[in-house]
């Protein structure tokens, strides 16, 4: 049996697999080094009865996600996870990776993430190409679904949100300055939080200031990341996955366009292109 992980901040999806037949399918909390430690990652791991099922069974797992970027960071994971799963071989990978088989298989080209986070790189077929983007939340992230809520949330206490947007959000949410603030900067994994609000604001895009906050924060993700790497390497298929990717697509296919460039495909979960692609390797 093999696992394909791909995980965001916010939430991890699971496939298990016998034989290219999903056995099961498990969500968890999502597993992001950069925010979790060896023991919070096995506190997750160790609440789900479904893993725990067949934790004895899995004999390879692919795990993707974000923050695990560098070999420090991807260790903590394998570590967390080879107690776990004391009988499975472990590759431990980024986000972008995953993206890259998803989208591109073992085929050149650019691929963007535009999820609870943003990224994009050029993958060349077999290795994604180190570039200096994927910054994290504080200091990037633009047009994510992070990016979207922390404006939004700007947007609303400051008092440059338009009155008649401002009622809806007020009727959904009932903001409280206090709690928001305690979220963001006294929690573990303000991501999460701010990342939540990505369903409200694709349910209202039909909201003039719904479609400006998309715009804004896709024009700049597009013409910081995507632009370089599109003028570096020039005719190379460019793919997108992500909820925000997906949600807002029209918007980002328009931005595209503007810029003489094609969409070669968005996906919103690249999990099963994954699970494909490692169930045709074994």
């Amino acid at each position: 049996m093999i696992a394909v992980v791909y995980s965001g901040s916010r939430n991890a999806d699971w496939k298990l697999a016998e034989k290219g037949r999903i056995v099961c399918d498990v969500k968890t909390p999502g597993i992001n080094p950069f925010f979790n430690d060896e023991k919070a990652i096995s506190a997750i791991l160790a609440r789900n009865h479904q893993l725990i099922s067949y934790a004895e069974d899995i004999k390879r797992i692919y795990f993707f996600g974000a923050g695990a970027s560098s070999r420090e960071r991807q260790q903590v994971v394998a570590s967390s996870f080879s107690k776990f799963f004391s009988k499975a071989k472990i590759s431990i990978n980024h986000d972008l990776k995953a993206s890259a088989l998803a989208t591109c298989g073992d085929q050149p080209g650019i691929v963007g993430i535009l999820g609870s986070g943003s990224n994009v790189a050029y993958f060349d077929g077999k290795k994604i190409k180190e570039n200096n983007f994927g910054m994290g939340y504080i200091l990037a992230d633009e047009g994510s679904s992070n990016w979207l809520g922390r404006n939004l949330l700007r947007d609303y206490f400051t008092g440059t949100m338009p009155k008649e947007f401002e009622s809806i959000f007020v009727l959904r949410y009932n903001p409280d300055r206090k709690q928001i603030l305690d979220k963001i900067y006294k929690q573990t994994s303000p991501v999460l939080f701010l990342s939540s609000y990505t369903d409200f604001l694709i349910e209202h895009f039909d909201q003039p200031y719904v479609k400006q906050l998309v715009q804004t924060g896709l024009n700049i993700y597009f013409n910081t990341y995507v632009l370089p790497i599109t003028d570096k390497y020039p005719g190379v298929p460019l793919h997108f996955t992500g909820p925000v990717a997906d949600g807002f697509q029209s918007t980002l296919s328009q931005i595209v366009g503007e810029h003489n460039l094609n969409i070669a495909s968005v996906i919103k979960r690249p999990i099963y292109n994954i699970l494909n692609y490692y169930t045709n390797k074994n």
